[in-house]
């Protein structure tokens, strides 16, 4: 069958504007676009929108002079036919460069003009092939074939296969990729013409404002996540008090002047771990580890943290101007774990920080709070008042729904080294209580509208993923890994790199007030499932990559798989995976039926889950090269495969001829799987700011396109090997074909 397909050239075979891409690639890691779909939940390098949309186009439409040479066989084409070409990939260049605005992800129009083209490209295939011995099962011009992503992740890929008009299906091992997918790909077209549930109650107090009012799905949400801020408000106000402002916090700070006498709402709670000072004489006194003294960098704003030391005893007071010399370095001594005693400068080397931690002999102490003042933060000094709420809270029942152990990786989860060892360690007790209340309610919601309405059981379980969405996304942003950004003066999510590191010094949000609430965090999803409305369907679930899917042939394949050892996804998504389990379990049993993200068959280089690493390559190496033969079995043959597959930054450095082991390893299990590259795309799809640039993050994509051995028209249709091996598009010119 195979051996007799005449399929020309796609044009991400042949040429695309790299440069129109890649700016479009950095625009899309910009944190602060409107309604992003990444706003629905975080996912560890997820693929630019951009990028995924115009590699499934160009993957999709024919080169127009290969189209030539398959319409013409045996003819040359002469100078006006050549001029043909360039004004062809000119127009399709066109399409490319507004598919790749950030402004046109929802604008139908250019949309449809990329739909247009991807039609006509496979109305030309299918005349191409009209006499093949399936063409009505295989070259149907009134049927596109669908798409299947088989490592879908993050769901940037399916969900932009579905804006071009392929149904799609997005499949996934992880769980919590499968949630995250359902909720870009399978429910916003599933329930577009859904009713509510809910009568909006009259002139009702609305504390985030929408982008979106429009959808049932969206008109519930907002009903429904402001009754969650509501029950967590009550259950938890009394250990969130606001902060009266008196005479005593005057003192030598005007600033505070326009506050006396009034009560403030913080908004955050900066934190300090401790342990033992290693000072014979202070041994009895828990010493603050602090990295900054500095609360705020912004001019005429500046804010810091100055100790008070009486004796063998200390205290915090908050300070307006420019922090002394020698203040942003905190009680650190130097790089990594290693401080002072902040009574007698003892030095506090790491083994002694990670035993007594481990030892459970360390804790917290308040040096801040941080409240909401007219049109600017308000920085208090603490009180024994302000650390006696927080302390009072008896979480002591609700650690083990989510006491899951954290993975021993020694490369990315370091807080293991340090005695937090697992996932309920990652909150206070405060933040475990808010947390577990917010599960609660979620779980009340869905029982009490499943008895009144039990004809929508499928309708009622999108409402339950969209909310614990919200609460995920509220996780990253109130648990102990969180920092305090005094330039922008904000809190910094946990996940700064694809890693949990140790954090000694943390920022701790109002989980029912401010930008940082559950109504906020939830809005987030809510706005952004404005940009999902798609006109085809699409389906997620969970599924082994290493399997082939039964009634998945012939069918449009983009994938971007794991990366060798760089990502241990699974251990990473654990972080989400205990309270997803914990508020979705007995709406999706199947999904969340393990007490942990699946993990034996991850297909991740990890050798702690293997007796050698030499173990753990080989199960990469097989593993990966049944996905990729599972893909060729199923993919069209009219259509290459395109696979992603990013570098570390230490993988990028070298310059010209710069590889690695899983680059090698990688290209290896597709080679042989079948394959052969015809493309190579370098891409910028990962976002390099300033806390990256100083960590061995990912930093660069490189975008294959593949087809099967057997339906390569001729040996140079494939780049060679070795070419593959050794370069990653270092030398690309940017607008051929690497």
């Amino acid at each position: 069958m195979s051996q007799n397909v005449i399929s020309p050239k796609k044009l991400i075979e042949v040429a695309l504007p790299l440069d129109i891409l890649n700016e479009a690639c950095v625009k899309d890691k910009n944190p602060f676009l409107k309604n992003h779909p990444r706003a629905i939940h975080l996912w560890w390098a997820r693929r630019p929108l951009a990028a995924a949309r115009n590699v499934i186009f160009s993957q999709l439409v024919n080169d127009p002079e290969d189209l030539w040479y398959c319409q013409n066989p045996g003819l040359e084409p002469n100078k006006q036919t050549r001029g043909h070409w360039t004004k062809a990939r000119t127009r399709l260049f066109k399409i490319i460069e507004e598919l790749s605005l950030w402004e046109n992800t929802t604008n139908q129009e250019v949309l449809e003009r990329a739909r247009d083209e991807i039609r006509k490209s496979w109305h030309e295939v299918c005349a191409l092939n009209s006499s093949h011995p399936q063409a009505s099962k295989l070259f149907n011009p009134n049927v596109m074939p669908e798409f299947h992503d088989p490592f879908a992740g993050g769901g940037a890929i399916p969900l932009e296969a579905q804006r071009l008009g392929l149904i799609a299906t997005a499949t996934d091992l992880n769980p919590v990729a499968v949630i995250i997918n359902k909720a870009m790909v399978e429910f916003p077209h599933a329930f577009r013409d859904s009713k509510t549930i809910h009568e909006e109650p009259q002139k009702q107090p609305v504390l985030i404002k929408s982008e979106n009012r429009q959808s049932a799905i969206v008109q519930d949400l907002q009903f429904l996540m402001r009754r969650v801020r509501t029950e967590l408000e009550q259950e938890t106000k009394q250990f969130y008090p606001d902060r009266y402002v008196s005479s005593a916090d005057l003192k030598a700070r005007q600033k505070l002047e326009p506050y006396e006498g009034k009560s403030l709402r913080v908004i955050a709670w900066l934190w300090a771990r401790t342990v033992r000072s290693p000072n014979p004489a202070f041994s009895h006194v828990n010493v603050p580890l602090i990295s900054n003294y500095v609360l705020s960098r912004k001019k005429g704003h500046e804010a810091y943290v100055e100790p008070v030391i009486i004796g063998d005893n200390y205290r915090f007071e908050i300070r307006d101007g420019v922090a002394p010399l020698g203040y942003e370095t905190g009680t650190k001594l130097g790089r990594g774990c290693k401080f002072k005693c902040l009574l007698s400068g003892t030095p506090i080397d790491e083994d002694y920080i990670k035993r007594e931690c481990s030892s459970g002999r360390s804790g917290f102490t308040l040096t801040a709070l941080v409240c909401e003042g007219m049109r600017e933060k308000v920085y208090l000094s603490p009180r024994p008042e302000d650390e006696k709420a927080a302390n009072s809270v008896d979480a002591s029942g609700l650690h083990d729904a989510i006491a899951l152990p954290i993975a021993n990786d020694p490369r990315n989860l370091w807080c293991v080294n340090y005695g937090i060892t697992q996932f309920d360690q990652l909150y206070t007790e405060r933040q475990l209580f808010a947390l577990s209340t917010i599960s609660n309610t979620i779980q009340d919601i869905h029982r009490e509208l499943a008895e009144k309405h039990p004809n929508r059981e499928s309708y009622l379980s999108a409402l339950a993923a969209y909310l614990a969405c919200g609460l995920s996304q509220l996780t990253r942003y109130s648990c102990v890994n969180c920092s305090w950004n005094v330039t922008n003066e904000n809190i910094v999510q946990a996940f700064g790199r694809q890693a949990i590191p140790m954090t000694w010094d943390f920022a701790e949000c109002n989980p029912f007030y401010g930008s940082l609430s559950i109504e906020a965090t939830t809005q987030w999803v809510v706005d952004a499932i404005s940009s999902l409305q798609t006109g085809v369907s699409g389906e997620a679930f969970q599924h082994d990559a290493r399997v082939k899917l039964a009634d998945k042939d012939n069918v449009v394949i983009s994938t971007d798989p794991p990366y060798y050892d760089n990502i241990t996804y699974g251990d990473l998504s654990d972080f989400f995976y205990v309270w997803l389990r914990r508020t979705l379990r007995t709406v999706f049993p199947s999904l969340f039926s393990t007490m942990s993200v699946p993990k034996q068959d991850e297909l991740i280089v990890a050798p702690y889950r293997h007796k050698t690493k030499v173990d753990a390559e080989i199960f990469f190496m097989e593993g990966m090269k049944s996905a990729i033969q599972g893909m060729v079995s199923s993919s069209h043959p009219a259509f290459p495969i395109t696979i992603y597959y990013a570098f570390k930054q230490s993988e990028t450095k070298q310059g010209i001829g710069t590889s690695s082991t899983g680059w090698e390893t990688f290209l290896e299990a597709v080679v042989q799987s079948g394959l052969r590259v015809s493309g190579t795309w370098p891409m910028r799809t990962e976002k390099v700011d300033a806390y990256k640039s100083k960590v061995n993050a990912l930093a660069s994509s490189i975008v294959l396109a593949c087809r099967p051995s057997s339906l390569l028209k001729n040996p140079g249709f494939a780049l060679p090997y070795d070419d593959c091996r050794k370069r990653h598009g270092g030398t690309h010119d940017g607008t051929r074909s690497a």
